[in-house]
């Protein structure tokens, strides 16, 4: 197992649990955090054992946005925030492609690039300290993060607009209302709430989820002739998988299914 400095893998029970926690301050997005963050992805995403992802945080911050103090302002920056952006745009590349579901968990503040690492997971669980901030606007920048993909998705593109030029600091119920989160839980509650829905994806056909969720993504970018034909791909891919062996015994018979995630 690979030890990393900026955040932690917890396995149990086909979940795995990634929890940023920077060496920087308040949870900043460093390279050096963005290259573990493309290990990680990587190897979750190869691991036939991982049947969920979960990403979460310690602290008070899920994600303040990229490390500032990287930074000099002497418009030299264009070189680093390249190479920072491509390798946690490559990170996101592969938690988004995984095979399996992937879990965000967020009680405390996501902003900047923190706030954009909120959008790609398939499911959003926030807890009611939670504050959500485009915020790129008070330093002069643009969205990166694929917020500009993932934002008009959930929802709408007026909206996505508004959030990103008022920039005001989203609370959690206004999130959930939005569609950018599907539960907010009480403080107490968010770990256990995590871990219940995470085991409960983990439990599931997996790979088909994973198929499902890129296929509804991906919809945005084909034609129905196209969409159908994707589909019909990965209906007739998922046949070979033992979880639609496991499942078809169990409708013909009286169990409940068995999925093992292959």
């Amino acid at each position: 197992m690979v030890a990393y400095d900026n955040l932690s893998i917890d396995h149990d029970d086909g979940v795995a649990t990634v929890t940023l926690e920077s060496t920087a301050g308040r949870n900043a997005l460093s390279l050096e955090m963005a290259n573990e963050l493309v290990s990680a992805a990587t190897t979750l995403g190869e691991d036939p054992d991982t049947r969920c992802i979960v990403l979460t945080h310690a602290g008070d911050f899920f994600g303040s946005g990229a490390d500032l103090t990287a930074l000099s302002g002497d418009g030299s920056d264009a070189a680093h925030i390249r190479e920072l952006a491509g390798r946690a745009h490559e990170a996101i590349v592969q938690f988004h492609r995984a095979e399996t579901p992937v879990v965000g968990g967020v009680n405390g503040i996501a902003a900047g690039l923190g706030f954009s690492l909120t959008l790609f997971p398939d499911l959003l669980v926030l807890g009611e300290d939670t504050t959500l901030k485009f915020a790129y606007p008070g330093i002069g920048l643009t969205g990166d993060g694929g917020a500009t993909f993932f934002l008009p998705r959930l929802v709408g593109l007026r909206t996505a607009k508004e959030l990103v030029l008022k920039d005001e600091p989203i609370g959690p119920e206004e999130a959930r209302e939005l569609g950018l989160a599907n539960e907010v839980v009480p403080a107490d509650e968010f770990d256990d709430r995590l871990a219940e829905l995470a085991a409960e994806l983990a439990a599931g056909p997996t790979q088909a989820f994973g198929t499902t969720t890129r296929l509804l993504t991906d919809s945005y970018d084909r034609s129905l002739e196209r969409q159908l034909a994707a589909e019909t791909d990965g209906i007739a891919a998922a046949t070979r998988t033992e979880d639609y062996e496991r499942g078809l015994e169990a409708f013909f018979g009286d169990d409940e299914p068995d999925f093992v995630g292959r």
